[in-house]
Parts: structure tokens; sequence; C-alpha cells
């Protein structure tokens, strides 16, 4: 019964979006070019969503993933490049192939046994890199997290959460040294490579955070956003209140400010 329900509300979706495409003069102009900016706003909707916990906007910002889906099926199909049937398909096959301990006689351990058979399928499947799959157009953090869990997959990962923070200890040193080299730099070329050295061990620092953040089972997008939210929330109250005080924010001192930032801090909110 509950598959038929799925079928008859999915079918009625795609018969919507085919109305679309040729009735409706904002969707007949669409094509992938246009719609690909507007995908990567509704997944960080959806990215929003997931962050507050929010499941009746999860709910919503999956329907509108999923009609970007179909609007991208609708144009291949359109193209003649592929139908949605061959997408539908071809997720099915790869599913199936890549998961032998379910549908083969594959045995499995746990989930990291599930990932390490995942990625050695991947590179029979012609992946000449364990990191080829990561997209380059991955935010900066969320690319270093995918790097460093691939890596993992081959061995290449340390052994406990302690030999990471000794790393990120070592990084902020080098990041230190190439700060303090930076007093004694003369001349403008020096100073451009320093300043270059300097944004090089800062991403170092960054990178061995966030693999920290991985042994601490911690995803570290996730934690600098609720931080973000968390910012956003005292900075406004402290807007807020520094008016029902009679001032501005632009009319205090630093000090002023600190004093209100430390009371909003203690709320807890």
């Amino acid at each position: 019964m509950e598959k038929t329900i799925l079928s008859e509300s999915f079918l009625r979706l795609v018969s919507i979006m085919d109305d679309l495409r040729e009735k409706c003069p904002w969707d007949k102009k669409q094509t992938i070019q246009t719609l690909r900016h507007l995908t990567i706003e509704e997944t960080y909707e959806l990215a929003d969503a997931i962050t507050d916990e929010s499941w009746k906007d999860i709910c919503e910002e999956l329907g509108d993933i999923l009609l970007h889906i179909l609007f991208y099926a609708k144009i291949g199909s359109e193209q003649k490049q592929f139908t949605l049937d061959e997408v539908i398909n071809g997720i099915s096959e790869k599913l199936i192939s890549r998961h032998p301990h379910i549908y083969g006689d594959v045995k499995v351990e746990d989930e990291e046994d599930v990932k390490r058979n995942w990625e050695n399928l991947k590179l029979k499947e012609g992946k000449t890199s364990i990191l080829s799959g990561v997209p380059k157009s991955l935010p900066a953090l969320v690319k270093a997290m995918r790097l460093q869990e691939k890596s993992k997959q081959v061995g290449f990962e340390w052994e406990n959460k302690d030999q990471v923070w000794e790393k990120v200890v070592e990084e902020i040193g080098e990041l230190q040294s190439a700060i303090d080299k930076r007093q004694s730099a003369t001349g403008n070329e020096q100073e451009k490579a320093n300043q270059k050295e300097i944004e090089l061990e800062f991403g170092d620092v960054l990178f061995s955070l966030i693999n920290y953040a991985r042994f601490l089972q911690i995803d570290p997008e996730n934690a600098l956003e609720l931080t973000n939210k968390k910012f956003i929330s005292r900075f406004t109250q402290m807007e807020e209140t520094a008016l029902l005080g009679g001032k501005k924010i632009t009319e205090m001192s630093l000090s002023e400010m600190d004093e209100l930032w430390n009371k909003i801090k203690l709320r807890g909110k």
C-alpha cells in the first residue's frame, strides 16, 4: 500500500514538472546552467535546516531538491542525453554493486569495512585515485574533511586523537615562527613571501584542527556554523540592549561593548 502511495505521489510530481516545462514561461527558459546556482542555494537551505534540526524545514527543502533533480532529468531527456529512468536505474545499480555485503557474499565487520570496500570498488570502476571523487568546488573546510576521510580508507590515518592534537600544536608553533619571521622581514618581496608562508601555515593549522574534529566525531563545518549562529544571536542582543540604554552600538567604546557582551554571554543565549 505504501509503495503504491509513493509511486502515485512521485508520478504526480513528474507530471507537474512536465506541465511546467511545457506551459510556464519561466520554467521553459531554464537550462542546466541557469539552474546550477539555484540548486546550490537549495542545498545550503537544506544544510541550514539540518543544523537547526527543523524537521518541517528539512521536509520542505528535500522537496525543493527533488524538484531540481526532476528538472535536470527533464532537460537531459529533451537534449537526448539521458532519461529519468536512466538516472533512477543508474543509482540503483551503483548501490547494489557497491554493497556486496548486502547483495553478494562479501563479509564485513563494521562501517569502516563498508567504506574501504566502497573506495576499492570505485577504483575497480576506473577511478585513478582515492581522492578523485572529491568535488573541486566543495567549500574548503568540507573538502578537507572529505580528503581526510577518503585517505583514511587506505590506512593513511593517525592511530589516536592524542597524536592528532600533537600535530595541531606543532602546526601552531610553525605558524607562530612564520609570524615572528615577519617582524624581521625587510623589502617588499620578502614581506610578500613571508605573508604567503603565514597563509600556508595557517592553512596547515586549520587542516589539523579538522583532522582533530574527526577524531572527536564532530562535523567541523556544522560546529563552526553553530558558533556563527551563536555570535549573530549575541551580537544582535548586544545591539538591542545598547538601544534600550539609549545608545547605538557605533557610539560605544570597546570596553562598553565587552561589558555588554559578557552580560549577554552569562545569560547563556
